[in-house]
């Protein structure tokens, strides 16, 4: 039987072709000034690319596993979770992130009878205890279980202002924990750049900054990084953010003799989100949850709908979970290694994402680190700016928010719905420097609406 290659019927159009029919299309326009913009960091987006242009292919490493889709618990009372747990993985989820209160949970109770063979958990600990290390790490030896601790210093410092006691002692106990168990421990909360209003190169430098601090700092390191990351809603952007934030961290983990597995996890932004007609919010995180997928997230925790305003809820975590479940299993997400591989456009903007972030990087590791641009307010200055410009474009309508700042539903009430505070909480204390702040673009025109509501 012989095949034919239908593609020999057709003679290749080159670069230079396509213009000159894009020149004559537009009728005199100008090409660049009509066609070609410029993102936030400063990359100029062509309306299309071409094989011949196109440089030598980006090389991302990305997982031979398909993405999990992640459940995030909190632990307060430990036979609920236990519960929770082993319903959700019974109705689509597969992986769970526990995010503790304090170091006397019981690790055995709180895993009794949970599934521990192919499921990953995570503990988020919001505290830093050898011990309690050493404690997961005998469970783990016992059980074979799979578990990653979500241990950041310093992304606690940057959230809160403060170390968990200070950069020597928690360095140290870092070093300790590292040596005396095989538990991966170390996370890198880099969510709270994108969700603070950094633009996606400050995000991927500030976060190779981030790691570069632990890699300088704890010389015994042989544990995977986790990397926890907020993907917003630039969707070509987002894809690529994430393989050049995998090939950044490769890179970097070499220059220090490393080949540890970076394991990303992805949740939606919470900038872009809105408490006012909240159901878009759903249509944000579909297409935030595809970046993370076709970026190459190892696992994918999604954001319900009703986050902001809503505590925790059956319904909007079973509409999250099942967002991610469709995608998964019925628009085959999980059925292609690393789809986004040789795609002109995103190779392109994964290439330009990786040089101008790793340029930035140099930058900050030659005025001192990122812990020490922390302690002078420089990176908080930076991503600030970057934020300005952001909410500049969101009130003057050229970032579009629907249902906020374009198509507001002026019937649409929210005041006696609102279990949470969903604005930035102001919380006056002693820091060692000044926080970095997360916030939502809409914040500012909802609290005009409420104030106006009858």
């Amino acid at each position: 039987m012989s095949t034919t290659n239908l593609f020999t019927e057709f003679d290749p159009i080159s670069t230079k072709q396509w213009k000159q029919q894009i020149q004559f299309e537009l009728k005199g326009a100008d090409y660049n000034e009509t066609l070609v913009w410029e993102s936030p960091e400063g990359i100029k987006v062509k309306p299309f690319y071409h094989f011949d242009e196109t440089t030598a292919k980006v090389a991302t490493d990305a997982p031979d596993a398909p993405f999990s889709i992640l459940q995030n618990i909190f632990v307060h009372d430990v036979q609920k979770s236990n519960a929770r747990a082993l319903n959700t993985l019974q109705r689509g989820a597969e992986s769970i992130r526990f995010t503790f209160e304090n170091d006397l949970i019981s690790i055995e109770e709180l895993m009794q009878g949970l599934p521990l063979e192919n499921t990953i958990y995570y503990f988020h600990l919001p505290f830093l205890s050898i011990d309690f290390a050493t404690k997961i790490n005998t469970f783990i030896t016992k059980t074979n279980a799979t578990i990653f601790l979500l241990i950041d210093p310093i992304g606690q410092l940057e959230k809160e202002g403060n170390w968990f006691e200070n950069l020597e002692k928690d360095v140290e106990k870092l070093r300790v924990i590292a040596s005396n168990t095989t538990v991966p421990f170390l996370t890198i909360s880099s969510g709270i750049y994108q969700n603070a209003g950094a633009n996606v190169v400050q995000q991927l430098a500030y976060t190779l900054a981030h790691a570069n601090e632990y890699f300088n700092r704890i010389p015994s390191l042989n544990q995977a990084f986790t990397i926890e990351v907020a993907v917003g809603t630039n969707y070509f952007f987002e894809i690529a953010k994430l393989r050049a934030l995998r090939l950044l961290f490769n890179t970097l983990a070499s220059e220090y003799h490393h080949n540890l597995e970076c394991h990303i996890i992805a949740t939606p932004s919470k900038r872009n989100k809105t408490i006012y007609d909240y159901n878009v919010n759903m249509l944000r995180t579909t297409t935030e949850c595809m970046s993370a997928i076709l970026g190459g997230a190892n696992a994918i925790a999604n954001l319900p709908y009703d986050a902001l305003y809503h505590k925790d809820n059956e319904f909007g975590d079973r509409i999250a979970r099942n967002q991610l479940l469709i995608l998964k299993h019925e628009s085959y997400f999980d059925k292609v290694n690393n789809p986004a591989d040789g795609a002109y456009y995103i190779e392109t903007i994964t290439e330009q994402l990786a040089e101008k972030a790793l340029e930035l990087f140099k930058d900050i590791e030659k005025n001192g680190g990122l812990i020490s641009q922390l302690i002078e307010g420089t990176l908080q200055r930076k991503i600030n700016e970057s934020a300005q410009k952001e909410q500049e474009l969101f009130d003057s309508g050229q970032e579009v928010l629907l249902g906020t700042n374009k198509y507001p539903n002026k019937n649409d009430h929210m005041k006696n719905d609102l279990e949470l505070y969903p604005f930035v909480k102001q919380n006056a204390r002693k820091t060692l420097i000044t926080p970095i702040i997360e916030k939502r673009l809409a914040e500012k025109v909802e609290q005009e609406r409420l104030s106006q509501e009858q």
